[in-house]
């Protein structure tokens, strides 16, 4: 015999999750952090309209770290300077990052060094980037009591660095660069590169010589020209492939 609805019930269940829903979200927009509202923290600097989600990662080292202007940092990023908290790192930043980058949920950026991340670099969720690595020199001393080894590392501007990246110290990767998902990277990378495999090698380069080599293949994205209205763009979507075709074969003044 099948149950019967406690209607009282559902009601009751429906109002208590959007209650909760709409007290989560008070919470993550007042718990974000700005320059306007930087709460317990204080970076060193924190450009206009950068925005860190709420909740964070482990921060700290913060008088260490800049961000530029018209970032936005995801949910649980970790940003640290330093080995551990409350050091003084002397009178230079360890870690900046430019404007207008993108860090993806759950990224981790740990400058026991100098890290440096170019404007308009965009990361994938996951991504974890360090100038430190474990050292082993001694096979009788436990690994994680062993000093570690630290270099700087520098992404260039443009990047994007695709989701669970892994960047190693000393990496230093040129402008305009993707690294695909899963890559771990080391050593110089060339402006213009795509980079892919554990280790990463370069799958693909463009020079002004010879553009894109191996060849792409698929043509660039054509970008929505100027002054197109969003009612056009839904007409445009409710075509099928063949009125896509006989459109594309007009001339620009049809």
């Amino acid at each position: 015999m099948p149950k019967r609805k406690n209607t009282f019930s559902s009601w009751c269940r429906g109002l208590a999750q959007c209650a909760v829903h709409a007290a989560w979200a008070w919470v993550q927009r007042t718990g974000s952090v700005s320059a306007e509202h930087p709460g317990r923290f204080r970076f060193g600097a924190i450009g206009e309209a950068t925005r860190l989600a709420f909740p964070l990662g482990t921060v700290f080292g913060e008088p260490w770290i800049r961000l530029g202007s018209h970032c936005i940092i995801a949910e649980q990023v970790t940003l640290t300077a330093g080995l551990m908290p409350d050091l003084d790192l002397g009178p230079d930043p360890i870690l900046r990052i430019g404007d207008g980058v993108v860090l993806g949920r759950g990224s981790h950026v740990i400058a026991d060094t100098t890290v440096t991340i170019g404007r308009d670099c965009y990361f994938g969720p996951y991504v974890y980037v360090t100038s430190t690595n474990h050292s082993y020199d001694d096979p009788h001393e436990p690994i994680g009591r062993q000093w570690p080894r630290m270099e700087p590392v520098e992404i260039g501007p443009g990047c994007w660095i695709g989701t669970g990246a892994v960047i190693l110290p000393g990496a230093r990767i040129g402008r305009n660069v993707v690294v695909a998902a899963g890559a771990v990277v080391r050593g110089t990378v060339p402006d213009h590169a795509v980079v892919a495999g554990a280790p990463a090698r370069v799958v693909r380069r463009w020079t002004p010589e010879d553009g894109w080599q191996p060849p792409l293949r698929t043509p660039a994205p054509v970008p929505i020209p100027d002054g197109t209205t969003p009612a056009q763009l839904r007409a445009l979507a409710g075509l099928d492939e063949s009125a896509v075709a006989r459109l594309a074969e007009l001339e620009p003044e049809g």
